[in-house]
């Protein structure tokens, strides 16, 4: 029979209590994914997490400890840190446990080399929108079962929406869902901008702005429909719109956008 892995009651230890680390446990308790009590989470200097402990979360700077208790165990160290915290903790990560990593760049096989055992190892490529419940993550994994990736996706399903990828993808996923928000946030300052010259105080420009992406966002993520077919919605025959649209594209705006991401890519996949 199969090993199964049920969600309810799962021990987690998050090594490492940086932004990341921090905010997948506030997710998850604020979510009720978890209970406060069934996350551990590690760090050095223990004293900045006191959100979390406000919370209940357990939290420590005993990496062994927080393993040997734990079932499933999510690194979200950072890379030149892996190397070193998996061979501590290696001897405590054994069958039947999950290994999450969430450090970007790091590949299964690298981690495999370490700990040297049959250990279920997910990848997760999550952004900085997680903190708000609002992530993209990406997923790609090597010797877990079906309900581990099961759990995996009922794990970042509670913090925003999952996909899962082939690991040669996962540099790629990092430019659109990662470094996209970047890009995005781009797009809403230059529209403030616009807004502001064309007769918006800066806080009211960045309220539209922002609403204004988030609900076109909403519109492909909840009916599915192609860009192309919003905008076809609001773009009249002499309109204002289409003429706005054209002036862009004139200027280079989706070369420019393509031309970003391609670049991005080419620098992480060369580095």
């Amino acid at each position: 029979m199969p090993h199964q892995f049920f969600t309810m009651g799962k021990k987690i230890a998050i090594i490492g209590g940086g932004n990341l680390g921090s905010a997948i446990a506030e997710g998850l308790v604020d979510t009720g994914f978890s209970e406060a009590a069934d996350i551990v989470i590690t760090k050095r200097n223990v004293s900045t997490l006191g959100r979390l402990q406000q919370k209940g979360v357990r939290t420590g700077s005993d990496n062994n400890d927080a393993v040997k208790s734990a079932d499933v165990v999510i690194l979200a160290v950072k890379p030149f840190q892996v190397a070193e915290v998996l061979a501590g903790i290696k001897n405590e990560l054994v069958p039947g446990k999950l290994l999450i990593s969430v450090v970007t760049g790091v590949l299964i096989s690298e981690m495999d080399s370490i700990l040297q055992s049959p250990v279920a190892c997910v990848r997760a490529m999550p952004n900085t929108a997680i903190a708000i419940g609002e992530s993209m993550t990406c997923v790609c994994s090597r010797n877990a079962s079906a309900s581990e990736l099961e759990y995996v996706n009922d794990l970042f399903g509670k913090l925003g929406k999952v996909v899962t990828i082939d690991e040669k993808l996962m540099e790629a996923a990092t430019v659109l869902a990662a470094c996209g928000t970047a890009y995005a946030m781009r797009f809403i300052r230059a529209n403030i901008q616009g807004g502001i010259e064309i007769g918006f105080d800066a806080a009211t420009a960045s309220l539209i702005a922002a609403q204004t992406v988030k609900g076109a966002a909403d519109l492909l993520l909840r009916k599915g429909t192609h860009p192309e077919q919003e905008i076809d919605k609001v773009t009249t025959p002499k309109g204002c719109t289409i003429a706005g649209l054209n002036e862009m594209e004139h200027q280079g705006f989706s070369s420019s956008l393509i031309r970003g991401v391609v670049t991005s890519y080419k620098k992480i996949a060369r580095d």
